[in-house]
């Protein structure tokens, strides 16, 4: 719809865009130049719904208790982010259901990348800490430690742009760009993962025979785990494309291409956390780890190992580091 249909002779409106509605005033007015699609978002809404029981389900019947707080965080503001859209949808000149889904839709993945690795925590552990480059609980530490970092800077970057008295106002740039800072160093954190795992991957495809004996003594069936493992594959990329493409799209700002493009933002945004989030559900740590999930007790063998018991009702003795 042109500009040319709402002559600019109401200045209340024009200064004020946010007592606008679809009917008085023109798309360009709005906080997004498009018309948030109202199936779009509810699929998603219902998507991370649905995630979310499962995941409650799993996280109580397997006690995997770190990861399902991971994942309940991620879910949570997941669903809040879409219902703001769900709103934007009926009225897209409102600016509070605007900054609710730009925040929460931003930090809402941090969640989602703790539970990953936890989970990778405890592959090291099944192969065999001696293939990795660090402790199960330093990597667990470091990354979790990241993401606490990007997360908090995203969040001050939200609040500072929530905050601002104008959406042109040098403190609402700022706290986008203090956003665009924390999901870059979600990026690089990401990165980073993604090559430590690489070379975990290597050294365990290096020493196949050593590496299987973990899987055996946990009693992990191969083929299930292989498929768990193709799952945090599937879900860290996708976050990893995800995240750039915010960087992408706040670095152009509010009133940029790819801040007004709803295609890109529900393929790069909501699919792929859609599909991180369902391939960390059908592919659940409970459903493959058990009771091995908990470590709930160490002590030390008479050759300086380190020996963990699994919780549940077998424990279940490796000679390696406790996770947390």
């Amino acid at each position: 719809m042109s500009n040319d249909t709402y002559p600019l002779t109401n200045s209340t409106l024009y200064n004020e865009p946010w007592l606008c509605t679809v009917q008085t005033c023109p798309l360009s007015w709005a906080q997004v130049q498009y018309d948030p699609s109202l199936a779009g978002n509810a699929f998603y809404l219902a998507m991370f719904s649905l995630v979310l029981v499962v995941q409650l389900f799993f996280g109580i019947r397997y006690r995997t208790w770190s990861f399902l707080g991971a994942i309940f965080g991620g879910e949570v503001l997941e669903m809040i982010g879409y219902i703001a859209r769900v709103q934007m949808h009926y009225n897209p000149f409102l600016s509070n259901p605007f900054l609710m889904y730009l925040i929460v839709l931003t930090i809402a993945p941090c969640f989602l990348s703790a539970g990953i690795y936890l989970c990778f925590s405890r592959i090291v552990v099944l192969y065999g800490e001696k293939f990795a480059r660090f402790k199960p609980r330093t990597y667990t530490i470091i990354f979790i430690t990241a993401d606490v970092f990007s997360l908090v800077l995203q969040a001050a970057g939200g609040a500072l742009a929530d905050t601002s008295p104008g959406g042109n106002s040098s403190q609402g740039q700022d706290g986008i760009n203090i956003m665009i800072a924390g999901l870059s160093f979600q990026v690089v954190s990401l990165f980073i993962f993604m090559s430590l795992c690489a070379d975990f991957a290597v050294q365990v495809k290096r020493y196949g025979a050593d590496a299987r004996e973990g899987l055996r003594r946990c009693g992990c069936g191969v083929g299930r785990f292989h498929g768990f493992l193709i799952a945090l594959v599937i879900a860290t990329l996708t976050i990893f494309i995800r995240s750039c493409f915010r960087v992408a799209e706040l670095h152009g700002g509010f009133n940029g291409k790819l801040a007004n493009d709803q295609v890109s933002f529900m393929i790069l945004e909501g699919a792929m956390v859609v599909i991180a989030s369902v391939a960390l559900t059908v592919w659940h740590p409970g459903l493959v780890f058990g009771g091995f999930w908990n470590l709930n007790r160490a002590r030390v063998t008479m050759r300086g190992e380190s020996e963990v018991v699994a919780g549940g009702k077998n424990g279940v003795l490796l000679t390696e580091t406790g996770v947390v």
